[in-house]
Formats: C-alpha cells, sequence, structure tokens
C-alpha cells in the first residue's frame, strides 16, 4: 500500500510482540489515563476514551486493567506519575522526516533519550515545527476486507458518503484504510458501528502529505531507528514520511 510502505505493516508486527511482553498494555492504559482526564470517565460522551477503550479490548487488555485506567485518569485511584503529551520532532537517515508522540512524566529527559536514539541510528532530533508541516492530523480507520457485507463499490460509495475524505486497499494484508478529517472520526466510526461494520482500529494520526523514498542501506536504518523510538517507553506513536519495499530490507520483523 502506497500509504504506508510497510512500515505500518513491520509496526503491527512489533505491537503483537509487544502486547506478549505487556507493552503494548502500557500504552493503552496511558492513552485510556490521558482520554479520561480530559475528557471524564464516560466513553459516551468522550469519544477519544471510548476509541482507546475500543483499541485496548481489541488487543486482548483485560478489563480490569482498562476500568483501573479510567479510575487513574479520573482521579478515583492515585496516578503515580502525571503524564504530559509531547511531540518530539527529526529527521533520519536519507532526509526522511519523523515525528514522535509522547506521554512524559519528564519531557527534557525524554528529549535527551530522544536525542540519543536519533544520533545513534544516523538522525538527528530537531526543533518543534521542523517537520510538523511535512504531515496532517488525519482520522485512519482500518477494516478487514473480509468484514464487509456488501460488495467493495457499495463499501467504498458508503464510507465516503459517512465523511471519509479517501479509501485506500491494503492488498497484502486485506484491510481497507479509511482516511477522515480529524472533525470526521467520530462521525464516520459511529455510521460504520451502526451498518454492523466491525473495525480493526481508529485513531488519529499524522499522516505525510509525501513521501521520500529511500533504498539499501538507509531503508535498513530509517525501519532501525524507528523500531528504536518504538521501543522507548515514553513513547506512544512514531510517524514517518520514508517510502520503501520490503525487498529494500534486510530487518523489519520487530525482533
Amino acid at each position: 500500500m502506497s500509504g504506508h510502505s510497510k512500515w505500518a505493516n513491520i509496526k503491527r508486527k512489533k505491537e503483537k510482540v509487544d502486547a506478549a511482553r505487556g507493552r503494548i498494555f502500557t500504552r493503552l492504559a496511558r492513552e485510556i489515563i490521558v482520554a479520561a482526564r480530559q475528557g471524564g470517565g464516560n466513553p459516551e460522551a468522550n469519544f477519544r476514551l471510548r476509541i482507546a477503550i475500543e483499541n485496548a479490548k481489541k488487543a486482548n487488555m483485560p478489563s480490569e486493567n482498562i476500568e483501573r485506567a479510567i479510575k487513574r485518569g479520573t482521579g478515583e485511584l492515585d496516578q503515580d506519575e502525571q503524564w504530559e503529551e509531547v511531540t518530539y520532532e527529526g529527521y533520519g537517515p536519507g532526509g526522511v522526516a519523523v515525528m514522535v508522540e509522547a506521554l512524559t512524566g519528564n519531557r527534557n529527559r525524554t528529549a535527551s533519550e530522544l536525542r540519543y536514539i536519533f544520533s545513534r541510528n544516523g538522525g538527528n532530533l530537531g526543533e518543534a515545527g521542523c517537520v510538523a508541516w511535512l504531515f496532517e492530523k488525519k482520522g485512519v480507520i482500518r477494516v478487514a476486507r473480509t468484514a464487509i457485507p456488501d460488495s467493495e463499490d457499495d463499501f467504498l460509495l458508503f464510507v465516503l458518503d459517512a465523511g471519509a475524505s479517501d479509501v485506500q486497499l491494503d492488498e497484502e494484508e486485506g484491510v481497507f484504510e479509511i482516511i477522515t478529517e480529524p472533525q470526521d472520526l467520530q462521525k464516520v466510526q459511529e455510521a460504520l458501528e451502526k451498518r454492523g461494520i466491525e473495525t480493526e482500529e481508529a485513531s488519529l494520526q499524522q499522516v505525510p502529505k509525501n513521501r521520500v523514498e529511500v533504498t539499501g542501506k538507509d531503508a535498513e536504518r530509517v525501519v532501525a531507528l524507528l523500531e528504536a523510538l518504538e521501543d522507548h517507553d515514553d513513547v506512544q506513536n512514531v510517524y514517518s514520511n520514508a517510502s520503501f519495499e520490503e525487498s529494500d530490507l534486510a530487518v523489519g520483523d520487530g525482533s
């Protein structure tokens, strides 16, 4: 799929491994805590929280962990650390742009550690705003091809009528990726729910406006950088405008 150029598939493989290790549960719990802190503990009135809970359930996060995270966010349980949302920006090998969304209790420590990861992997951490202009905030909903009750043409018409701005098909994974404007994510997600179409994932993401093609060793180094950033405890999401093909990669199964 041209939209993600293999990194998204690599990332999802890593998430499966991380789920087994429990790392992804930590990230999901933090997202629930922050969502509940910002918008309250009722998922019916807090769309960000509802999406966070749904994503946690799809990752098989235990319900008691979800409830505990909500209570920490609303203050019903003590929260050991108060996280703030911070976005870090930089460049990787081959001049690719990288955005890192983090939840941290110490932004100076996190910045120092991420700067080291960038430099160790052939990149550099930049100033705020240095690459943000290369990305757009979009809603992204993933729907398995097998979950569509109608013909694919009918499905495309339906989601576009519901408010989607674009639909892409990942032939390799058999998944439709529905793109929306941020303000339309909830509307499209709810339209799919009413139609009885189950989604694999729904979230706001930083989508690159254009891609930078990297090949050979640069492609390997870019993936190594993205994986190292993903492995940092404070990091929630990593985005890049790199474009590469699987044949260029000697790494990428998320070990």
